[in-house]
């Protein structure tokens, strides 16, 4: 076991202890806003700047006391869609909007005005069938479908906007800025206008306080998803004062379970569900962001039309979310839905969807801090052929560098990185290795020299380059929000500039919250300068997003464009997704930090980013060996599936846990290796549609109110309902098979049971509930390599799950699974299979896939088939076959086909008499 250096256990030391993080209560703008109790608005529309234009609406509001003037700018876009923006008229200077996270400029619809007087104004989408009300006193905004209200904007009067000041030195009067003497009148003048202090540390700021906040009624809902990251239930809960969601990415080492408080990534989106209707609010903010959350009951009253005198009352939900920002603008946008589908794609669209990934990253990756030398990587890879476990990649953490120098290897421990990488190769295997972001203050470090040279790092409020305390010692941090530094972070990538990588050398961004031993929050001060002079409480929760952006576009740069990156990060934004994977962080081995991944997991999955995990085993603790293997099984059906331990925890690889356990670990993951073309098609589907890898059940049954609150449990694609193990020594698990009209199939035993009912199922240490849902089709392979690569040519098998009609439908999707060419020239194979009539068929589903494959279709289980039949035929490219042999059990009524080989590309079909 490697020794821990001082400033290891100094930070591990720190971050165990909560009082390194704050409280609401301590945050000084959110102690301001609070100030602001819901009541009737201070701010009045004025109706007559409203002004039409091709791609917006704008008008003034105009707070009544201050006389300030705000911009408001309402904007329709493509697919259900609206924008709205409100910033200072006429600010000192700009206000910082966050640039980079959405696409591209959406597709704007015209807005016209259908009813206007001098209380509001009424503006309808030339597209869309929703109308938007603009009341003018209180300043109130509406959003109906139909008659329909569906949420409100300002109803509680919450509208919250701090004028942009000038620096002290040259502060003057000019419009739009107010006085210092003025904010000083404020009562109990204790709220860290111009300088707040947390422990030791003072944060300065130079243009005084610049938070917005805003409130949402969602009227009718209840149930209301979203805000990763934090360690809660899947249904975000009801707040109390002093105890908002906060969205501020953080190194927490060992997090705790159940809190609001910020860890290491943050999506600004909430998805609201009723039975009938799913909508998003996307809160386009970077900086600090605090979220409170109101579920109540409403009482409306309807007039009867038998009765019109005496109005029926029913009681409604109504939840309302109040956002608080530190600084930046109000920009948000509202994905009217219907469907959750429907807001995903809503999403997307602005954000961008899953990249696809290359198929060896949804192997299994084995990973600990640290892989001591180069001969502990070959012992370690050996022990996976000698156990017969499959794998994909190996992992290196900081100590493989020369002294936390990122970019070098050291030459003690592994003095032959090349060498090592080709004994990888040869089998079929990836490295990957870590990259954070800051870097070594040492003039002979070629990357901090040239950082230097350039004006590449991170600055302090007094211009020059910050120095924070990481596990090099003194560094710096490079200045990400550059273009010029991403381009150059890029570069660094090359092999001729990265010395000894290979091809098979993959990344991992870690510590890019940013972490910073020994100062506030152990991250960046907030007052730190960035690329255009903005300072990093601006774009504190976009630093990881910008390194893990130009992360995977150095490794594709590498590739010269012909290969799709692996990039992890632990921090993240909203459309990280586009550029890799991300993970929980730093958990523990504990029975409750395995459970809490699934709402975790659901919850990042939810908002856009498929590609997620949690590290099997628990990074901090040594797991006993039932919550080891259970932890496997559960991550075995988890996108992102990754084996790490930190460094002063016992050895932990599969096969040290003795010879049951080893059985146990190796099953789940060859468990996880035969359903790779399902997981490899479910990437696909994110990829292009932005359909969650792992989703909630309420996404799937969105009208069954009894899969509202669970997160015990969750549906693989639309195929596969997981529910893993959770606690020790249980014999049986409770299980919602939801679905008046579904069947559900165990996955192993392929015993039949009825949808829309709580099961208790037996349970061994042998293997988790999963079920196949009745009606789909998944492809297996139907054998296991050491590695995704060795599997290339391996036969498929199909498992047709039958509906209460008999009937099934699924896909597969196959690619070379590494190149871009399934873009760039249509090497995909996209294939349907239909069964229904008793016929099976496979047809294109994509006719502009060119990909070919050699590879076969050999074995077919038809589950829930209702008697033996008593032939069946086989035609494949129009050319009848020979009649296939088969065995139909009677027992479980599954009939099994073998010897098909047929070819997964052809079009074919099997009758069944």
């Amino acid at each position: 076991m490697d020794a821990v250096s001082s400033e290891e256990v100094s930070f591990l030391d720190e971050a165990e202890g909560k009082n390194n993080f704050k409280t609401c209560s301590q945050i000084d703008f959110y102690r301001r806003q609070k100030r602001l109790s819901p009541g009737k608005s201070l701010y009045r529309a004025l109706l007559d700047t409203l002004t039409l234009h091709e791609e917006s609406v704008r008008l003034q509001i105009i707070h009544e006391a201050t006389k300030v003037p705000l911009m408001v700018e309402i904007s329709g876009i493509e697919n259900n869609t609206l924008r709205i923006k409100i910033n200072e008229v006429s600010p000192p200077k700009p206000r910082y909007e966050v640039p980079d996270v959405i696409l591209q400029s959406p597709s704007t619809l015209r807005l016209t005005k259908v009813q206007e007087d001098s209380t509001c104004v009424v503006l309808v989408c030339d597209k869309g069938a929703h109308r938007i009300k603009i009341t003018a006193n209180p300043f109130q905004i509406d959003v109906l479908s139909m008659d329909e209200i569906l949420l409100s904007i300002n109803s509680l009067g919450l509208l919250y906007f701090e004028h942009l000041l000038l620096p002290l030195k040259n502060r003057n009067t000019a419009a739009g800025s107010r006085e210092k003497d003025s904010l000083d009148s404020i009562k109990d003048c204790d709220e860290g206008l111009w300088e707040a202090q947390f422990g030791h540390a003072a944060d300065v700021k130079a243009n005084g306080p610049t938070s917005v906040g805003l409130d949402f009624a969602l009227h009718g809902f209840e149930h209301v998803y979203g805000l990763p990251e934090h360690t809660e239930t899947l249904q975000l809960q009801s707040t109390s004062d002093n105890d908002a969601y906060r969205l501020y990415n953080l190194d927490v080492f060992g997090h705790k379970l159940h809190e609001k408080m910020g860890i290491y990534g943050s999506v600004p989106l909430l998805m609201a569900h009723k039975s009938d209707r799913t909508i998003g609010v996307f809160w386009l903010n970077a900086s600090e962001t605090l979220v409170e959350i109101t579920t109540k009951a409403t009482v409306k009253h309807t007039l009867s039309n038998d009765a019109p005198e005496k109005p029926k009352q029913r009681v409604v939900p109504e939840t309302d979310v109040r956002w608080m920002s530190e600084s930046g603008v109000i920009d948000v946008f509202l994905l009217l839905g219907p469907s959750p589908f429907d807001v995903f794609e809503q999403y997307a669209q602005l954000t961008g969807t899953q990249a696809l990934p290359p198929l060896f990253s949804l192997g299994y990756h084995q990973c600990r801090w640290n892989y001591v030398d180069e001969e502990d990587v070959k012992a370690v890879d050996a022990g996976f052929d000698e156990h017969d476990i499959p794998y994909d990649v190996i992992w290196l953490d900081i100590d493989h560098t020369n002294d936390k120098r990122y970019f070098t290897w050291d030459k003690v421990t592994f003095p032959h990185p090349r060498q090592m990488q080709d004994v990888l190769r040869e089998k079929k295997r990836k490295l990957v290795v870590i990259s954070d972001p800051h870097i070594k203050v040492d003039l002979k470090y070629s990357v901090y020299a040239e950082a230097k040279d350039k004006g590449y790092f991170v600055k302090d409020n007094k211009n020059k380059d910050f120095v924070g305390i990481c596990w090099p010692g003194s560094s710096c941090y490079l200045d990400f929000t550059n273009p010029d530094v991403q381009k150059w972070y890029s570069s660094l990538f090359a092999f001729e500039a990265y010395k000894d990588s290979t091809d098979i050398l993959f990344i991992w961004n870690d510590m890019n919250e940013p972490s910073v031993f020994k100062a506030p929050e152990l991250t960046m001060p907030k007052s730190n300068i960035h690329h255009g002079g903005w300072e990093h409480r601006d774009v504190h929760n976009l630093y990881g997003f910008y390194q893990q952006m130009a992360s995977a576009e150095g490794l594709i740069q590498r590739s010269g464009g012909k290969e799709r990156p692996f990039v992890l990060t632990r921090s993240f934004f909203a459309g990280s997704q586009r550029y890799g994977a991300v993970w929980t962080g730093d958990n523990t081995a504990e029975w409750g930090y395995l459970k809490i991944t699934i709402p975790m997991l659901l919850t990042i999955s939810i908002s856009g980013i498929s590609f997620c995990g949690a590290d099997v085993g628990g990074f901090i603790g040594d797991p006993e060996p039932e919550l080891l293997v259970r932890w496997y099984q559960a991550g075995a059906y988890q996108p992102f599936f990754r084996g790490h331990a930190t460094k002063d925890t016992k050895r932990r690889e599969p096969w040290l846990f003795g010879e049951k356990n080893t059985r146990l670990i190796r099953e789940a993951i060859r468990e996880r290796y035969r359903l790779l073309p399902y997981f490899y098609l479910l990437f696909y589907r994110a990829h292009v549609s932005a359909e969650p890898v792992m989703r909630p059940l309420w996404v799937e049954f969105p009208k069954e109110i009894e899969t509202f609150h669970v997160d015990d449990e969750f549906m693989l694609g639309h195929a596969l309902l997981v529910h893993p193990v959770t606690a020790p020594a249980v014999s049986a698990v409770g299980v919602l098979l939801p679905g008046p009209e579904e069947v559900w199939y165990d996955f192993r035993s392929f015993r039949q049971f009825e949808g829309a009912s709580a099961r208790k199922i037996p349970v061994t240490l042998e293997n988790i509930p999963v079920f196949q849902r009745g009606g789909t089709i998944i492809a297996l392979k139907t054998a296991v390599g050491k590695s995704s690569e060795w599997m290339k040519n391996i036969s498929y098998e199909l498992l047709v799950a039958l509906d209460c009609k008999g009937s099934a439908v699924g896909e597969i999707y196959i690619d070379d699974g590494h190149s871009f060419q399934y873009l760039h020239k249509n090497e995909f194979l996209h294939r349907r299979f239909i069964y229904n009539n008793s016929v099976l068929s496979s047809s294109s589903a994509d006719e502009k896939g060119l990909y070919s494959t050699k590879c076969l279709l050999e074995k077919v289980q038809i589950l829930g088939f209702s008697k033996c039949p008593s032939s069946v035929a086989v035609i494949e490219s129009g050319k009848k076959k020979n009649e296939v042999a088969f065995v139909y059990d009677t027992k479980t009524s599954v009939l099994i086909l073998e010897k098909l080989s047929l070819n997964v590309g052809t079009d074919w079909e099997i009758c069944i008499k």
